[in-house]
């Protein structure tokens, strides 16, 4: 598969290993055993058992580092030689004075370097390769630092579009008049070449800004000056341009027009032709200051260019500069392990948008893939690698001083698992090692979080590695197999050969992956897993392996060297010689140091190391051989191990010498390894000598150490084989057996058979001794000891025998067994005699407990006391006298009856029992049936079960259970019926406490149900009643609505509880009127309360205007913000154009928090309506959400709801607060009606209605006109026709005429039709005389107040309106606020409908769910005015099919037009606005048979 596929195959699974406790106490040798398997695949998992799970150690707190930063796509080797392509092209324009835009192909940008290579063109390869090449070293793991100057941003550059160049800009530039492009089509994407912004450009007389070396000025008089400045280097040029912040564009042309100096005119020659004439036409270079004609270069330029410019030698010097070696940078952030954690989950849950132990493992390595491979996506990441455990603790526990550790932390400090311990178990290699290699004898910490990487490498010295997840998301590994090694560095070679030239040690550096599928592709075998919290992965030698995290996760790893391993780091020496690579430690040292000490070795350790120390010692004798040969004789000992390892590396091949070494006289800085005798320098041979370690004699002896140790386990062998088979017929004793034991622990003689019998044969004996004293001790105290069968004893007494030692304890073992005979016959002898005397079997029984054996008769002698106690404690129980028992003493009784020996007596007393067992039992059942069935049973036959069960002598809980429920069933029953028979009707509080107790009764009553329906009536009635007047989602109960506000005279605290229940934080009913849940049942003192709150509300309300009408208008340009000022519902001071004042408390608020009026009833009304021309029917009113608290629904639906209440036999709150409402609505609209119908009131009314109809029958020219405002001045003023022609004069005006084509079209003609009539509105239309004004406005008041939607309301504010001038201010408010709704609700719209329309194509929800989902969406989205009118609709919904709309003769406000329906048809359709009072009013008081006074008003 190829890189740049989009679907990755996983490779197969490594071998996965679970061992068994006994295997996992011994690692080193588990590992070995698994290694024949394992080895093959490269890598294994293994899951330790289930309960062996260490505590984390690490010092959360105090635990900081900081990570290094990733992008993913510079990791894989393949997609880094295409970006390091790109950076040389993008560099290449970047000189020029351009950037590298790469085109999109089929919707994916163009893979240049794979078009490089089909064309097999490469301008920029380096015809030399770094021949210096110096390799990095080893203990500094990623230690290459990043390029100061680095190419993130240029390769950012290249993926943001960039505008395409415009007719100005191709007239201009003539590079691209020249190449012809100019027009559409998709060969202007990514040409790169960017049109430059034309405000950066400035004219040649002003200065440069970037640093040119000759600066042409010129002067008003046409003079040309020349300055000249220092000269800057190709270096410094590159670096301003690298780190300014714009493009150099103010750079002026390098011209050179009659300059005065001779001299300086002849520093300018062509390099080219080598001519300076023609100096207008010379360009300067501004990285090395050359010259060249226009017309010389290739391809000549048609005129001099802008900006900066290089000459064709710096742009191939530069782009043909080696790149620098890649490595990781390190973050600027240090981070603790939670804040790492919360930014690596963060960015996990964002890229997934899902939770992050959601994303499935393979979805994130199928994205790793696609990242790492991607050129167009540069994703970064951030891995805290290499974390020194030394320095911030390891995640096991440590023995150290540091601090006290627990008994279990103590048990994990030494497990051979434990990272910190198996690096220097004895079996290990390492642990010969004295200094603390850091990464490979002390563990590294790691840090991850998703997509942070680990590269392909090889660990050092191929030794191997184990690491261990201590907790978070799982890690995923690639490993591939020791014998492929070689074949995946060839083919990573092949693939990429171009980072190899430049970094030959590139995968020692773990900077670089290759995706597995390509490698598999390739031949390579490649395997994977996914490594969990609490498992171990190992890595064998020489495999490679890599990997990356698959979210937030800590894991240590630690390097370790076995016995199987020595062969191999051999062979990784001479590895490193190939390839000059330094090395961690010396292995020659190694071996030697072991070789040293061949008693602490492990047997199997000092085999091999015997063996590579011969091998070792025959190389050193060849090269000593041709030492001498050369002519070097003279020699000197060194202890190399104390040299610092720097200074014992040969110069050639970097590796550490140890055995020996050649130096020089004359060259004392430098030594090279006998391997390189050649190249340490051009001394003669009598100036060079040989540094040696050892000699050639002591070599051999060390030799022969390591073999005596080998062979010594062959003497101990005959020892014990002896020892163990009796062999010379005597037996040893157990210290001559501890002491083989002793011998082969203290020589670490490996396992065997051998060893392990004589283990055992040690275990069995002292396991005898000391089972034998605890015979003895437990006799000579009298207590019962180990409990022994006689055979047991007899048996125990043959193993001792038996045993290949010798225990004098066997004679104390006799002694016993021939007691045990003798009680043996005496227990005998007692049974025969039955019955006995239960005090003589009790004596023997006793006995024969502190003889610590037990013998078959003792068990016949416990089987007769048992049977006498058991039928004695029956007896107790049923006795007539006792106390009744409970139905789990009956049933231990039988269970006890069931282990006593069977008899006569005890069968006939387990027969009573389980009878009588059965018999309540069976009761009980029936008891608990009754208790629990969903079908409850009448009192009479609980009765009747209660009193049959009377009768048994058991106690039974249920049945008690029973009496107890029928018992409150009784007194629930009396309470129902003093409810029932009072001489009022039941409060909805005492109906639902007494329907809830009754149903948690386990009785059946007939009551319960007439109550619950009396319940659900009431409820059903407060439902209808809430809709009717409650909005959605309202903050207010119905109960606060109805009744009225005590304290609006407080805006502070009107305005807090307002907010508090907007946040729920408010929730009483009753708080307003001063009651507590009590009063509410007392009719009277509802009705008293609500009384008094009326005059509350309307004192409250005269001084809160007064309040609010001394603050200063946010209309004022002069307002300013105080403590005095206005404060909208959203919490800010509304202020300037938007606000709007409520016309009842005369407060301010910004006109998009609040529901504000239309102007117009019709959403579209026609030029010619006369809704237009008389501007005081325009609906300008607003009552802000603190005074209009509920929809105020008109009076006919309320008169419905109190005929509903009146059938209800319960009493509610907000009932009795209803019809207090309603009377108080009905009062105020007899008092309106008066009012309107007096004279002057009338004559009023009459007048408008007139020059209605006078306009309405005006004749109108052709094209329909909009109606001028002047119409609205003074004829009603005078109170007469007189003036009438006036109107018709206006009218025929037609400069103040707008006719219908001026106003634009489309849904906001209406809107702009009124706001073209706004400048020409006047008024006032009515002259009302102050005694006619005062009453009405009071009266207005009063109706404001009101929750009651009543036409005499919106007449009188009509009438009002008429009689003042028009409030322009206002209706420019609430134009432009509707204006914006409608504009904001048609975008809405429109995205929605694309958006329903996007999901029926791709064949999503249907047609159905889309209206649903958008329906709600344009609602919420569309202000508070569509909240309301969406609430509206859900109510005319709901009461839709009670009665017809009750249509409105007059254009009123929302609250006026709100089509209410009735909730009984006959009312609703008998009911309209223009009933007369005396209809009205009977309503309150229809007659109902069980309606108690106090329900009436």
């Amino acid at each position: 598969m190829e890189p740049g596929s989009d679907d990755f195959l996983p490779p197969p699974e490594c071998p996965v290993f679970e061992p068994s406790w006994a295997e996992f106490r011994d690692p080193l040798g588990y590992i070995a055993k698994i290694r024949p398997i394992a080895e093959k695949s490269g890598i294994c998992k293994i899951r330790p058992p289930a309960d062996w799970q260490p505590p984390f150690a690490v010092e959360v707190d105090n635990f900081r580092f900081t990570p290094r930063i990733q992008r993913l796509n510079e990791l894989e080797a393949q997609t880094r030689v295409k970006l390091n392509y790109l950076d040389q092209i993008a560099k290449f324009w970047e000189i020029q004075g351009s950037s590298l835009k790469i085109p999109n192909v089929e919707r994916r940008i163009l893979d240049l370097y794979s078009l490089s290579k089909q064309c097999n063109t490469r301008p920029f390869d380096n015809e030399e390769k770094d021949k210096e090449y110096k390799p990095h070293s080893i203990p500094l793991r990623q230690s290459v630092q990043p390029s100061k100057f680095n190419s993130y941003g240029r390769r950012a550059k290249r993926l943001q579009p960039d505008p395409e160049p415009t007719e100005e800009d191709i007239e201009k530039n003539p590079e691209l008049k020249k190449l012809q492009i100019y027009g559409a089509g998709p060969k202007m994407m990514g040409l790169g070449l960017m049109a430059k912004d034309k405000t950066l450009r400035k004219k040649d007389k002003e200065g440069p800004e970037c640093p040119p070396t000759v600066v042409v000025k010129e002067d008003s008089g046409g003079d040309v000056k020349v300055e000249s400045t220092s000269p800057k280097t190709f270096l410094e040029s590159k670096e301003e341009l690298s780190h300014s912040p714009e493009p150099c564009t103010k750079m002026t042309m390098r011209l050179r027009r009659n300059h005065s100096n001779a001299q300086f005119i002849e520093s300018y020659v062509c390099r080219m032709c080598s001519r300076g004439d023609e100096d207008d036409k010379l360009l300067l270079c501004d990285g090395c200051d050359d010259n060249y004609h226009i017309f010389c270069l290739l391809p000549p330029l048609p005129e001099i260019p802008k900006g900066v410019w290089r000459c064709p030698k710096c742009v191939m010097a530069e782009c043909k500069r080696p790149p620098e070696a890649f490595g990781f940078e390190q973050a600027t952030r240090e981070y603790t392990l939670q804040s790492f954690g919360e930014m690596a989950d963060s960015f996990k849950a964002d890229y997934f948008n899902m939770p992050v132990h959601m994303v499935p493992t393979e979805l994130v390595e199928k994205e790793f893939w696609r990242l790492v491979n991607s050129i167009e996506e540069d994703v970064t990441v951030e891995y805290g690698a290499d974390i020194h455990s030394k320095e911030f603790g390891s995640g096991f526990p440590v023995s150290d001083s540091k601090r006290h550790l627990t008994p279990e932390e103590e048990e994990y400090a030494t497990s051979g698992w434990n990272l910190n311990v198996m690096p220097v178990l004895e079996q290990s290699v390492l642990c010969h090692i004295n200094a603390d290699i850091s990464g490979m004898k002390v563990p590294w910490l790691y840090v991850g979080m998703v997509f942070s990487a680990f590269c392909w490498h090889i660990e050092d010295h191929w030794s191997y590695s184990i690491n261990y997840l201590h907790w978070g998301e799982p890690k995923t590994w690639y490993g591939v197999p020791s014998l492929a090694a070689e074949h995946l560095e060839e083919v990573m070679k092949k693939l990429t050969p171009e980072l190899f030239d430049s970094q030959p040690d590139l995968l020692h550096q773990l900077v670089t992956l290759m995706n597995p599928n390509t490698l598999m592709s390739h031949g390579v075998p490649v395997v994977r897993t996914n490594q969990c919290a609490g498992e171990f992965v190992i890595t064998f030698p020489r495999a490679y392996h890599s990997g990356f995290n698959q979210g937030y996760n800590f894991a240590e790893a630690v390097n370790f060297c076995t016995a199987d391993w020595l062969p191999a780091g051999r062979q990784c020496i001479e590895h490193y010689r190939r390839l000059r690579r330094y090395c961690v430690f010396s292995h020659e040292e190694l071996i030697c140091k072991m070789a040293a000490c061949p008693e602490k070795l492990d047997l199997n350790l000092a085999a091999a190391v015997h063996k590579e120390m011969f091998i070792m010692v025959q190389e050193e004798r060849r090269l000593r051989k041709a030492l001498l040969e050369k002519g070097i004789t003279e020699a000197e000992r060194e202890a190399f191990e104390l040299l610092p390892d720097d200074e014992r590396q040969c110069i050639k091949c970097k590796t550490t010498c140890f055995l020996s070494a050649l130096a020089c006289y004359d060259c004392p800085d430098g030594l090279v390894c006998l391997s390189h005798i050649n190249d340490l320098c051009k001394c003669s041979s009598s100036r060079q000598y040989l540094r040696y370690r050892y000699t050639l004699d002591e070599l051999p002896a060390m030799l022969h150490k390591l073999k005596v140790r080998a062979e010594s386990f062959d003497t101990w062998a005959n020892k014990v084989r002896v020892a163990l088979e009796v062999e010379d017929g005597r037996k040893r004793s157990l210290e001559e057996l501890r002491a083989l034991e002793s011998e082969a622990r203290e020589r670490r003689f490996p396992s065997s058979e051998l060893l392990q019998r004589l283990k055992n044969c040690l275990n069995e004996a002292e396991a005898c001794v000391s089972r034998a004293l605890g015979l003895v001790s437990g006799q000579e105290a009298g207590v019962a000891g180990l409990q022994m069968t006689l055979a047991e004893l007899r048996d125990f007494l043959d193993q001792m025998n038996n045993l290949p030692c010798a225990m004098h304890q066997i004679g104390d073992v006799k002694g016993i067994l021939e007691q045990v005979e003798a009680y043996q016959a005496e227990a005998c002898e007692a049974l025969a005699s039955l019955p006995s005397s239960p005090g003589l079997l009790q004596s023997l029984l006793e006995r024969g407990r502190q003889l610590g054996v037990e013998v078959p008769e003792a068990q016949q002698l416990q089987r007769q006391v048992e049977q006498a106690r058991w039928l004695d404690e029956v007896k107790r129980t049923l006795a007539p006298s006792a106390r009744r028992g409970t139905l789990a003493v009956m049933r231990g009784l039988l269970v006890a009856g069931a282990s006593v020996a069977p008899s006569p007596a005890v069968d006939k007393a387990r027969a009573e029992l389980q009878e009588l067992l059965t018999i309540a039992e069976r009761w009980e059942e029936k008891a608990h049936l009754c208790l629990e069935a969903r079908q409850k049973h009448p009192p009479a036959t609980l009765e009747a079960i209660i009193h049959e069960a009377e009768n048994i002598p058991v106690h039974l809980p249920n049945i008690q259970a029973l009496k107890d429920a029928l018992a409150k069933a009784r007194a629930w029953i009396a309470d129902v019926d003093e409810i029932q028979n009072g001489d009022h009707y039941p409060c909805l509080d005492d109906l639902e406490g007494l329907v809830a107790v009754g149903r948690d009764l386990p009785v059946g009553l007939e009551e319960l149900r007439q109550l619950e329906l009396q319940v659900l009536t009431a409820h059903s009635w407060r439902e209808k009643a809430s809709k009717t007047f409650l909005k959605k989602n309202s903050c207010y109960t119905l109960l606060e609505v109805l009744c009225p506000c005590a304290d609006a005279g407080s805006d502070s605290m009107k305005r807090s509880r307002w907010m508090e229940k907007e946040l729920g934080l408010y929730k009483s009913d009753t708080e307003l009127l001063g009651l507590s849940a009590q009063d509410l049942r007392d009719p009277g003192s509802v009705i008293v309360a609500f009384k008094e709150g009326e005059q509350k509300e309307k004192e409250g309300i005269l001084q809160l205007r007064r309040t609010n009408s001394a603050k200063p208008s946010p209309l004022a340009s002069s307002t300013m913000a105080s403590s005095a000022a206005s404060i909208c519902v959203c919490g800010q001071v509304p202020a300037g154009v938007g606000a709007l004042q409520c016309d009842l408390c005369q407060d301010w608020f910004h006109g998009g928090c609040v529901s504000v009026p239309r102007l117009l009833s019709s959403p579209r009304p026609s030029p010619t309506s006369s809704s237009l021309l008389a501007w005081w029917e325009w609906d300008t009113k607003f009552l802000c959400p603190l005074c209009m608290r509920s929809r105020r629904p008109r009076l006919e639906t309320i008169l419905a709801l109190l005929v509903a209440l009146q059938r209800l036999p319960v009493r509610l709150p907000e009932g009795e607060a209803l019809q207090c409402l309603t009377e108080r609505a009905i009062n105020w609209q007899g008092r309106a009606r008066q009012a309107l119908a007096s004279e002057d009131v009338t004559a009023m009314l009459g007048r408008l209605a007139e020059l209605r109809q006078r306009l309405q029958a005006e004749p109108r020219p052709e094209e329909p006109p909009t109606y001028p405002s002047a119409l609205a001045t003074d004829p009603l003023r005078e109170g007469s026709g007189k003036d009438m022609p006036k109107v018709q004069g206006l009218l025929e005006n037609g400069d103040s005429m707008t006719s219908p084509e001026k106003v634009a079209p489309g849904e906001g003609s209406d809107l702009e039709l009124l706001s073209s009539l706004l400048p020409q509105l006047t008024g006032p239309m009515l002259e009302l005389p102050e005694a006619t004004r005062a009453p009405l406005e009071e009266l207005m008041l009063e109706g404001d107040l009101l929750e009651v939607t009543l036409d005499e309301n919106h007449s009188i504010w009509q009438l009002l309106q008429a009689g003042q001038p028009p409030d322009l201010e206002r209706i420019r408010t609430l134009l432009e606020l509707e204006k914006a709704e409608r504009h904001g609700s048609r975008a809405r719209g429109r995205a929605l409908e694309r958006r329903r329309r996007r999901k029926v194509d791709r064949g999503g929800e249907g047609d159905d769910q889309a209206r649903e989902e958008l329906e709600p969406k344009r609602v919420r989205s569309s202000g508070p005015e569509a909240e309301e009118a969406q609430e509206e609709e859900e109510l005319e919904e709901e009461t839709g099919a009670e009665g017809p709309p009750q249509p409105l003769p007059t254009t009123g406000s929302p609250s006026t037009q709100e089509n209410q329906n009735g909730l009984e048809p006959s009312l609703g359709a008998s009911s309209g606005p223009s009933a007369p009072f005396s209809t009205l009013s009977p309503r309150l008081h229809v007659p109902c048979p069980q309606q108690p006074p106090q329900q009436q008003l």
